[in-house]
């Protein structure tokens, strides 16, 4: 599978522009919206207090310690133990079931692709070790990333040139994220809407009782919709064009209904485990959900909803 290089894929270059402009402490706040708080033995925000230093800038107002400031006459800040994680375990779903297409056109191999690139960038930006988990039912590959995110890429794409001739394996991967020996690290796992069904509920439960998870969703084609926008569909394993007799409005609609139930109940499930859903069907979309979460949670200043503005 053919996916487009660094310099053709503006996604990239919107992820890498909003994870070198967002400050440090915003980069914090937002993986931690995302995957939960717990101690990691640096100094930041948290719960654990370790002393007061003076104001720096670039400290966030609200670590303050307005008492201290009054006594000593300038800005005092009381430090904390950071919580925030030191790794993060960004796994792939590396099945010939990810050839399948998305609305925006994209593969939904690519989709998830960008959607582990946003992580590892906010990730090494916050100096966490960032490992790529490759997956499939032939082998699960482990490839530490070295250096930054520009090598991260560079592996991504590496990993990304293959065959994809073998179909995927979810219930292994999830085994392999339970067997990940340091806990509260992030995991990140990246696969399409058709992927992760009752049978997996169990695993995800033990992984979200011992790390941050957040599972990526990507949302593909209806393969028997009329109206898609594509004159021909193919099958992704036999690679076969579906009849056109199948595509009618009333059994699209029914697999749009199935798939919007299972979506849901997955998001309920993953919500009840203490785990985060972010459903996509296209790169742009992906990237749009970080911003929406980045701003709900008013992460983004004025000059910052500015730059958002601008990356869209």
């Amino acid at each position: 599978m053919m996916f487009p290089a660094s310099g053709h894929d503006p996604i990239r270059h919107k992820i890498e522009a909003l994870s070198s402009q967002l400050s440090l402490p915003t980069v914090r706040k937002a993986l931690g919206i995302l995957e939960g708080e717990h101690p990691s033995g640096k100094r930041g925000s948290g719960y654990d207090y370790e002393g007061i230093r003076t104001y720096e800038a670039g400290d966030e107002a609200r670590l303050i310690d307005w008492a201290s400031s009054a006594r000593m006459g300038r800005p005092m800040v009381a430090e904390h133990e950071r919580l925030v994680t030191s790794k993060a375990w960004l796994f792939i779903d590396m099945g010939r079931e990810m050839q399948a297409t998305t609305a925006s056109s994209e593969s939904a191999a690519a989709v998830a692709a960008n959607a582990l690139r946003m992580f590892a960038s906010l990730s090494l930006r916050r100096s966490d070790e960032v490992s790529l988990v490759t997956a499939n039912k032939q082998a699960i590959t482990r490839i530490p990333s070295q250096g930054g995110f520009a090598a991260f890429d560079q592996t991504l794409d590496k990993a990304l040139d293959r065959s994809w001739s073998q179909p995927r394996n979810i219930t292994a991967m999830l085994e392999y994220a339970l067997r990940i020996p340091d806990r509260q690290s992030l995991i990140v796992i990246a696969t399409d809407e058709t992927a992760i069904g009752e049978q997996h509920l169990a695993a995800i439960k033990k992984i979200a009782q011992t790390h941050p998870l957040i599972v990526v969703s990507v949302a593909t084609l209806n393969p028997l919709s009329p109206t898609n926008g594509f004159a021909h569909i193919l099958d992704g394993v036999s690679k076969r064009q579906v009849p056109a007799f199948m595509r009618q409005e009333m059994a699209a609609q029914e697999v749009d209904t199935h798939r919007h139930y299972q979506n849901s109940a997955l998001k309920r499930d993953l919500v009840r485990t203490g785990a985060t859903l972010i459903h996509a069907h296209s790169s742009q979309s992906m990237f749009n959900e970080f911003v929406r979460i980045l701003s709900a949670a008013s992460l983004i200043s004025t000059s910052g909803s500015s730059l958002m503005g601008g990356l869209r």
